[in-house]
């Protein structure tokens, strides 16, 4: 699978970087603040997790969240959320493009001095940002954004080729190449960073594109899983229910093309996450040869997930479905259980004052989010949130410029706001429709069973979603982030 002289030359080059280490460090590069690592994905749901070997032995050596969930499933709005700490209704990013959203969305809601870069920067780490920023950042004409000591954005590099960084104010240029392959620039630009970093803490997030839209993978995987097809769960082309959204209950079946589509995109994005996959091994071997693998953390993650075929829905996210909320996110490092999945329920806005607690600086006061370090250290929590909040904007427009623009009977809903608990998700519609699916008894979200629950119950859902949606920093978010009362849970 990784053959061809192209795996060749990335080993020569962490070669000269490990011996770049050893020449360079001194005995006390090392610093007592740790390093972090963060690895962003784009739509890769949890179905890939499995083709990724490095990710698996990090769920091995470390700690898994079955839990965690994106406040949106949309690029944008996840980022904003990740970024700042808050929910979309405060930050004040919904979609990926102006006004409410995007890059220039972002800043107009005075978003880019709330990120946790900022404060890590300020506290005396190292920072890093590379592939994927914002949607709507543009290399040729937009600056490198607050916070970062080290910046390689890119804007349009979902076809991972004939790209254009912004490398620290300077646009570069690259072409088609097997060597252009924009994982593995971005990987090379990381690997780099953390031999320069050796005598300082760092912080570096590696955003790639992959495995987002059109699905391209590295030249040398294109011939990996030829028998690989999307799962064939309950849900997948599944026929709708009673009391099913309007947006959904007018999907046709999909046709033999239709899931041959879905099979071929599926396996392309198997294909994609490989390069992802190496580029965390290359960059753990590097910290390893620097002597800081036990000062190091890594996070592994995505802005959202993604449906292939489920509910008759062609590719795509944006729904409330667990498909498209539900994330992986896994972490190891000093401190750090081994090999314990936590049933806590996170989510992306908890990232923000984790990163500020590992790296020991103030956690932006308008964050709404917890950190999650007591958690994957296993140290006793007396109360746990118990809800987590969605937020969308939609549907979303045919923008010629947005890569994110809804698909061909992907599924494009209304404005949405929801509320997932372990057993069950609560969904309120701006039409006026409303869901609701008991996830014990039906795991896959084919039934909607709202109208069987108690006038009561329904009022208490009702409350705890308006609860949340007005919820304002950290206290109040999680106060309201408590099971309702009464709980539809039996």
């Amino acid at each position: 699978m990784l053959r061809g002289p192209i795996r060749r030359s990335t080993m020569l080059f962490l070669a000269a970087m490990v011996l770049g280490i050893s020449a360079a460090s001194t005995p006390c590069a090392a610093q007592n603040r740790p390093n972090i690592v963060f690895v962003l994905t784009d739509d890769l749901d949890l179905n890939l997790v499995q083709f990724m070997p490095h990710v698996l032995e990090m769920e091995r050596t470390g700690v898994s969240f079955a839990n965690y969930f994106v406040t949106d499933s949309l690029c944008c709005p996840s980022r904003a959320s990740i970024f700042t700490g808050e929910f979309p209704h405060n930050s004040g990013v919904f979609r990926n493009l102006e006004p409410d959203g995007g890059y220039g969305g972002f800043n107009a809601h005075g978003n880019e001095p709330r990120s946790f870069a900022v404060a890590l920067q300020r506290g005396g780490y190292r920072t890093a940002m590379l592939g994927k920023y914002l949607n709507g950042y543009r290399p040729a004409r937009n600056p490198p954004a607050a916070g970062w000591n080290e910046w390689d954005v890119a804007g349009n590099g979902y076809p991972e080729f004939n790209y254009a960084l912004n490398e620290n104010g300077q646009l570069v240029h690259y072409g088609g190449e097997p060597a252009d392959y924009l994982t593995d620039v971005v990987s090379r630009i990381a690997l780099k960073f953390i031999v320069h970093s050796a005598d300082k803490p760092f912080f570096i997030e590696v955003a790639t594109f992959a495995p987002h839209a059109p699905y391209i993978p590295a030249p040398r995987d294109t011939d990996a899983f030829p028998e690989v097809r999307a799962p064939r769960t309950p849900a997948f082309a599944a026929a709708p229910q009673s009391d099913t959204p309007t947006w959904l209950s007018r999907m046709p079946p999909l046709s033999r093309s239709d899931i041959a589509a879905i099979d071929r995109d599926f396996r392309k994005r198997a294909q994609s996450v490989l390069a992802v996959d190496r580029m965390i091994g290359d960059l753990q071997t590097v910290v390893a040869a620097s002597g800081q693998a036990q000062n190091t953390y890594f996070v592994f993650s995505s802005d959202n997930g993604y449906h292939m075929g489920e509910h008759r829905l062609m590719p795509g996210k944006m729904t409330a479905f667990d498909t498209d909320i539900h994330v992986p996110l896994v972490v190891t490092g000093p401190g750090v259980a081994h090999g314990r999945a936590l049933d806590n329920l996170v989510e992306n806005i908890d990232l923000c004052p984790t990163f500020a607690e590992l790296a020991g600086v103030a956690v932006p006061a308008t964050a709404d989010g917890h950190t999650l370090v007591p958690l994957f250290r296993g140290e006793p929590i007396p109360r746990w949130r118990s809800l987590a909040l969605v937020e969308h904007h939609g549907p979303l427009g045919q923008a010629a410029d947005d890569p994110d623009a809804p698909g061909f009977r992907s599924g494009n809903p209304p404005s949405y706001g929801a509320i997932r608990a372990r057993e069950w998700v609560y969904v309120e519609y701006e039409d006026g429709i409303i869901e609701y699916h008991d996830r014990t008894s039906d795991p896959y979200e084919l039934q909607n069973t709202f109208w069987s629950l108690t006038p009561v119950t329904r009022q208490s859902l009702h409350s705890a979603l308006a609860a949340l949606q007005a919820c304002q920093g950290a206290q109040t978010c999680w106060e309201s982030a408590q099971i309702p009362s009464p709980s539809p849970a039996k």
